[in-house]
């Protein structure tokens, strides 16, 4: 698979070649279990500690303060669920729009009732609403940073701000912006933020929390005793320390790789646009994630769509990774406003550290050509929102 040609990053990246360079030797001659007393698994434990700094720098937060995990979906249950498993009573709120592992987190809980804070026709929650819900037995407010399928930016901030008012603790889903958006926890003033490896050329299956020390929470992984008794499990050795590896890089291009894409992002949406004029551009033009674009293609399946670009070389997605394969619309186009219909021909390209000028054009004329294979000739076209 050509990098230049992949247009699915916020599903999974690249490995950063420093990061696997770094994993090697625990992946063979230097294997041990972190856990134990002799001299290698002391050394083993003391190259995590080394990620624990990296990652806790890159977040502004203490090194105790960072517990790894085995990815984002589990970062953000643990999340959840550390709150709410001593909770008899009370409420959960989110979001309409967030990730599956926060709405699945929120559900199991049927004892305590999740609200769900709306979003506009762009994709961002109404703060309006969350200072309207948010009560005194809410236990948790729990918000994604940015939305994996559509790219809006959320007003954290002010969320922060509205949480404070009314003490309850903060939930950040940041698997989408860490490495990408800049990120400190003290300044952002939230009290626990779920990161992931291998959206920022880590390795998969590794991903970390942050949690504000002091706060209510309990871990509901036990067993070992492992991250100071907050995540029983043996500890993954090569993951954790080529994740510490991949921060490390993604931190020193951070604004320049933001700069870069976000250019590259607005040449495809222009291109697309000319190429296609009835697509339709879902999520905001401005508070957006630097490399996602994302439109609804009327009449075209989501589906057959990424098929037929796959066959074009191009590599790229219908919505988010996790429900890849689904019939059903996506439930963020729904909570935008848009039809199941239309909400059935999402397609998501992302770019990275791979995607080039030459790519963006080549990327462009696929998605004309597949929409011209896939629609046949309409005497009408649905407008544009």
């Amino acid at each position: 698979m050509t990098a230049a040609r992949y247009f699915d990053y916020a599903a999974t990246t690249p490995l950063d070649p420093a990061a696997l360079e770094a994993m090697l030797p625990w992946l063979g001659p230097q294997f041990a279990n972190a856990s134990a007393l002799y001299e290698s698994a002391q050394t083993a434990a003391a190259a995590i500690e080394e990620a624990r700094e990296r990652v806790a720098a890159a977040v502004g937060a203490q090194a105790e303060e960072i517990v790894f995990t085995s990815g984002g979906t589990e970062s953000i249950w643990m999340a959840i669920a550390g709150v709410a498993i001593d909770c008899t009573s009370g409420t959960l709120l989110t979001t309409r729009i967030e990730h599956e592992s926060a709405l699945q987190a929120c559900a199991v809980w049927r004892h305590l009732r999740t609200d769900l804070a709306p979003v506009d026709a762009e994709g961002i929650v109404r703060v309006e609403e969350v200072a309207r819900l948010i009560r005194a037995d809410t236990r948790i407010v729990s918000v994604m940073h940015a939305n994996n399928e559509v790219g809006s930016v959320q007003p954290v901030g002010e969320i922060a701000r509205i949480c404070r008012r009314h003490r309850v603790p903060l939930h950040i889903d940041a698997v989408q912006t860490f490495g990408v958006l800049p990120i400190d926890v003290r300044r952002m003033e939230v009290d626990l933020l779920s990161v992931s490896s291998h959206k920022l050329y880590g390795p998969q299956g590794v991903g970390a929390l942050y949690i504000r020390s002091g706060i209510a929470w309990r871990p509901a992984v036990t067993g070992g005793g492992q991250e100071r008794g907050r995540r029983g499990g043996t500890t993954n050795v090569a993951g954790i320390v080529g994740f510490g590896s991949a921060v490390s890089s993604a931190m020193d291009r951070v604004e320049l790789e933001a700069r870069r894409t976000t250019a590259l992002r607005e040449a495809l949406i222009e291109q697309i646009q000319l190429a296609v004029p009835d697509a339709i551009l879902t999520g905001p033009r401005a508070d957006r994630l630097p490399g996602n674009v994302h439109f609804c293609i009327p009449g075209v399946d989501g589906a057959a769509m990424v098929l037929a670009l796959d066959a074009r070389g191009i590599r790229a997605s219908a919505g988010a990774a996790c429900s890849a394969g689904s019939t059903d619309p996506s439930h963020v186009l729904l909570a935008m406003g848009l039809s199941p219909e239309l909400a059935r021909c999402g397609l998501r390209l992302t770019l990275g550290r791979g995607t080039t000028e030459t790519a963006v054009r080549e990327a462009a004329i696929a998605v004309a050509s597949a929409v011209a294979e896939l629609r046949p000739a309409r005497s009408s076209l649905h407008a544009p929102l």
